[in-house]
Order: structure tokens, then sequence, then C-alpha cells
């Protein structure tokens, strides 16, 4: 081992431990067990660390890649390989990503069928989240806040969740007592496993429907409806090429259409939960006719987030 690669290890461990002691305690105090306790807080290692109870999940940044093949195999193996041992789990509950450009591939591609899964607790609820099979978990550790945010307004409302992935919003506002629940993804899979998540819970009853559509089909479709929603979460990936859409979804081009729309089957008094994760993004207020935005995007990052543009966040009321 070269002198370079021993000290990146060093720092790196103790990092770890330090992030580990300083966040164990807030999150045993919060009934945390998914936290994240690195984000590439050393530049030169470039990776975000993420704790999911008894399993380690991690993923390189790899535009910030410092390391070239062919010696970046051996090098993240060395160093994931360190993190594990760190914080005291073993290496097969150690799973190793790398977070591509968006542009290039789905952020909910399939590149593994390993199926190594396991249900973690978030809030008193119940989530199943897959480690080995896809980029992401299943569940979005950046947006614990904002479910919790949205359970505490979801009494006696009709929610809606758009893009809703694998239901985690869905299940937060059934919990916080939501009297019905329509959650639209073009995702089979996805669908199954929000269905799942549901279960999990006790709230896979006929009040709670989850619908495969395109969202902005589904969004056409409900305009000359009657029905309205209390409170809506619009949360799309940054970027799809899904061969299920009509063309291409991005999100800067896209977004103010998406609120627009969003915003038409509002109810009077009802609010929308807006997301994005692309850092780039900017709210174009010029095309939003009917929307009156609020930033809360600093609520919404917690605590083990060093990083605090991970994602941005509006609550919008109709005009």
């Amino acid at each position: 081992m070269n002198s370079k690669l021993a000290y990146q290890i060093e720092i790196f461990t103790n990092r770890l431990k330090k992030q580990r002691k300083h966040l164990w305690k807030w999150a045993k105090k919060n009934g945390i067990t998914c936290f994240r306790v690195y984000d590439r807080d050393i530049p030169e290692i470039p990776f975000a660390v993420d704790i999911y109870e008894d399993y380690l999940h991690v993923w390189e940044y790899e535009r910030e890649r410092l390391v070239k093949e062919p010696d970046f195999q051996t090098w993240t193996q060395t160093l994931v390989g360190a993190a594990g041992r760190a914080l005291s789990i073993p290496d097969d509950r150690v799973f190793f990503k790398t977070r591509v450009r968006q542009e290039e591939k789905n952020q909910y591609d399939k590149f593994s069928s390993k199926q190594v899964e396991h249900v973690v607790t978030e809030g008193g609820l119940r989530f199943r989240i897959n480690l080995s099979d896809y980029l992401d978990t299943g569940l979005f550790l950046d947006h614990r806040l904002s479910r919790q945010y949205v359970r505490e307004l979801a009494a006696g409302t009709r929610f809606l969740n758009l893009f809703s992935y694998t239901g985690s919003f869905t299940v937060y506002a059934a919990s916080g007592g939501a009297t019905e629940s329509v959650s639209v993804d073009l995702s089979n899979t996805y669908n199954e496993w929000a269905r799942e998540n549901l279960g999990l819970n006790g709230f896979d009853t006929p009040s709670h429907k989850i619908v495969r559509d395109d969202v902005f089909a589904f969004l056409a479709s409900q305009k000359h409806r009657r029905e309205r929603y209390d409170l809506i979460v619009l949360d799309p990936p940054t970027f799809s090429n899904s061969k299920k859409m009509n063309g291409v979804l991005d999100i800067q081009r896209d977004h103010a259409g998406l609120i627009e729309d969003s915003l038409s089957i509002l109810s009077p008094d009802g609010l929308l939960f807006f997301s994005t994760n692309f850092r780039k993004f900017r709210l174009d207020h010029h095309a939003l006719k009917h929307a009156e935005p609020e930033d809360i995007t600093e609520k919404t990052i917690p605590q083990d987030f060093r990083d605090r543009k991970i994602h941005h966040a509006w609550v919008m009321r109709r005009k």
C-alpha cells in the first residue's frame, strides 16, 4: 500500500468515527436509524456514506473522481472496506455505487438483481429498502423532514403524490390522517414497492390508490374533472428518458408546466409541495402565473446532511 492511500484511509476512517460519534446521540434521541454519516467531507475522497440500520450504503460522485483506471477499483475497494470497519459493519452489509450523470442514465434504472432487501424504520413507520439493485435505496434520507412536514399537514386531506416512486410521502400522509390518497408513477416496479410500503404500515386499503400513468398524461386527464386535492407532493426526477413516457423529462425546462397543471387541480385552500435535487435549478417565477411560492429549503434539510444544497423545496398556494 502506498503512503498516499494509507494517509487517505487514516483521515477517512477518523472522520467517519468522529461523525458517527457526533450523530449517534442525536439519531438515538430522535428515533433515527438511517442517516448520512459522511458527504464529501474530505475533497479527495468524494463519497457519500449512509447508515441504514445494520447496513452501509456508499456511493461515489463520478464527476469528482480523482483516481483514474486501472487503480480506481483497488482504491475504492480499500476505502469502502475501511469505512465498514470504521463503523463496525461487516463487508457483506456494505454496498458501493457510482452516481453517473443523469443525462446519461435514468436515476431509477436497475443495474443488479441481487435483491438485498431490508425493512427499516423511520418516524415510527416501516419501509422496504433495496441496497443492491438500484443507485438509490428506495428511501431518500434527505427528505426525512419533508416527509414529516407532509404528515403534519395531512389530517383530513385528499392527498396526491406525483412521481410517487416507492410511496414514502404517501405512507407519511396516510399516517398523518389523509382520508384518501392517489399515488402516480409510470413504473410497475415502484408502484408495487409503494403498495408494499403502504401494506407494511397498514394502509393498503381502497382509500389509498396507486395509479400507473405518465404524470403529464395524468395531470392532463384531471383538468376537466371535478376532483380536487388538498395536499399535493410534486417531487420529479431531474431527468427521465423512460421509453414508457411521451418525450423526455427535463426538470428545469418542464417544471413550470408541471407546477401550473398541479395547481389547477388543487383545492382553493390546498397546498402544493414541490422539490427537486437538481443543483443548478432555478424556479421560473415569470412562468408561474397561478403560484405563490415560499422557499422552505432550509427547513427541510436534515441535520446529518452537510450539503445544504442536497435539494430545493417550496410550498405553493394557488393565486
